[in-house]
């Protein structure tokens, strides 16, 4: 196959995103490319003065069957796949009246949107485009001839290319545009099959495939020897891939791991409630409370762990105020997320450079489906987002002495925030505050003992005559497998416990919290987090 540089003569151009497509004719136009096009592509096309053949003057057949069948047909698929430097092919081209085409705009029926929309069914189906995906993945095989644009933001470079080559493109820059045009046909198939799915009600569908879109070419990775970028998946989830970013640097790769923690997490408070915030230090929370206003939410979760506060990410459900911003930038802070700021809150903010800010005009619906994925060695796993909810009437009261009140608000509390810690978790509340923070540990009893730990060091930072895990609430993500871990909560200060339940030694472990004097519910859930 050549790979030299190739003339562009002639183009064929069949949009649904009509944006920037006049430019384009018209810069195409005066370049003396001959315009083929369909349908409301080629209105507007002429609607804007430029002369435009018909495709279905080229097939000789018009459009059908509501415009299901127009493009597909050898005078279109003969045009962009006939290799020009084969006698055979250019003999069949000239035996048959096809015409070659040099150029091939296309972008696809608007399927993603559709579903966003909450069309229907056969509505969905109408919007699954046949002749584009055809078009494109033929001009793609044919790069070494063809040149295919399926993004409007490539528009630019393609004129930019065809004035640096005298109307003409390198090989090199057909074979980015067939890569990201191939691309964009599987990221269009995986939204059709990923919705079929779903409106099938398939959990594990034979085949899944993932798409993404690139959002942001990264420093490094999770350290500087390691590439690595940001993509999309083209949902509105409302989050660090959503988000607008007022200022500050790019932001790293952890930064987004640890941003999206934070908002997932803070996410789990109602803001028509109260106030909450969540402070997340490599994707484990060192803070997280309530309050009646965000200042006082931020003062109680910065309380539970300063020194790992600095250089965390802060993450709020309710709009920053300028009260707040000022206190948040009395320490080191690497990324604020919130559903918004004031321009007070702004303008505080401005002053501190490398501080970004991040703003999502709303919450994460934590109870909504979806799935997670991770990749291990040869595989993918796949799993339902943990949307698992606890309310007060699913609790089992299993001890002699039930909770009280406010014993269970912070129990329910104390749950919210062990569903976000990495296991084994062990988490402490008091007041609507965690007061000690367990994560990650191979031991049960070591999360106990670690959360424990950090808050006798914070009662003496604090200048506090006991830790606040005396009287606490405590929560665990899975059950106690021995009463050890529960005694170690015990020896903390802990009054109450929620754990899932289900251990082989239930009764020993309810046995040591009745001996204990602790009230135990049981949530019949886990949330383990790895």
């Amino acid at each position: 196959m050549t790979t030299d540089l190739q003339p562009l003569k002639r183009a064929l151009l069949s949009v649904s995103d009509k944006d920037g497509l006049i430019d384009l004719g018209r810069a195409l136009d005066a370049r003396g490319v001959e315009l083929l096009s369909t349908g409301g592509t080629a209105r507007a096309l002429r609607d804007a003065g430029l002369t435009v053949k018909d495709v279905s003057e080229v097939t000789g057949f018009p459009e059908m069957m509501d415009g299901r069948v127009k493009t597909l047909h050898p005078k279109v698929h003969g045009g962009l796949l006939a290799l020009r430097d084969d006698a055979a092919h250019v003999a069949a081209m000239d035996e048959h009246g096809i015409g070659p085409i040099d150029l091939l705009v296309v972008n696809l029926y608007p399927f993603e949107e559709t579903v966003a929309k909450g069309a229907d069914y056969d509505t969905c189906i109408e919007n699954i485009d046949i002749g584009g995906p055809a078009m494109i993945r033929a001009a793609s095989k044919n790069h070494a001839f063809v040149s295919v644009v399926t993004d409007v933001e490539d528009y630019d470079a393609l004129l930019a290319e065809l004035d640096a080559q005298d109307g003409q493109t390198t090989y090199a820059f057909r074979q980015r545009l067939a890569q990201i045009a191939y691309a964009r046909t599987a990221a269009y198939d995986t939204a059709v099959s990923t919705w079929m799915a779903q409106a099938l009600d398939l959990d594990t569908p034979r085949r899944r495939s993932f798409a993404g879109t690139l959002k942001q070419s990264l420093r490094y990775g999770e350290n500087p020897h390691q590439a690595a970028a940001f993509y999309t998946d083209g949902s509105a989830r409302p989050g660090v891939a959503t988000a607008r970013q007022w200022q500050g640097k790019e932001l790293s790769y952890n930064n987004i791991n640890d941003t999206d923690a934070a908002f997932e997490l803070v996410a789990e408070f109602d803001p028509a409630e109260t106030a909450a915030c969540a402070i997340i230090k490599h994707a484990n929370p060192c803070g997280v409370a309530r309050g009646g206003s965000l200042i006082d939410a931020y003062r109680a979760a910065f309380d539970c762990d300063r020194t790992s506060a600095f250089g965390g990410i802060v993450a709020f459900n309710r709009e920053l105020d300028e009260e707040t911003a000022r206190e948040i930038t009395g320490i080191f802070t690497e990324v604020v997320i919130a559903p918004g700021a004031t321009d007070a809150a702004r303008e505080v903010f401005a002053a501190k450079k490398n501080l970004r800010l991040l703003t999502t005009d709303g919450l994460p619906d934590v109870l909504a489906g979806g799935h997670t994925v991770r990749q291990v060695a040869g595989g993918l796993l796949v799993q339902d987002k943990d949307a698992g909810f606890v309310g007060i009437d699913d609790l089992k009261v299993v001890t002699k002495k039930a909770p009280t009140e406010d014993q269970m608000r912070d129990l329910l509390f104390a749950w919210k925030v062990a569903k976000h810690v990495k296991s084994n978790a062990i988490v402490y509340v008091k007041d609507q505050a965690t007061v000690g923070v367990g994560a990650g540990q191979m031991s049960r009893v070591d999360s106990a003992l670690i959360a424990a730990k950090k808050a006798e060091r914070m009662a003496e930072a604090l200048g506090l005559d006991a830790p606040l895990t005396q009287g606490s609430a405590v929560a665990s993500d899975a059950f106690f497998p021995f009463p050890d871990g529960l005694l170690e909560a015990a020896a903390a200060g802990a009054t109450c416990v929620i754990q899932p339940g289900g251990s082989m030694r239930d009764n020993e472990v309810i046995a040591a919290a009745d001996e204990a004097g602790l009230a135990m519910v049981f949530t019949g859930m886990r949330h383990f987090r790895h």
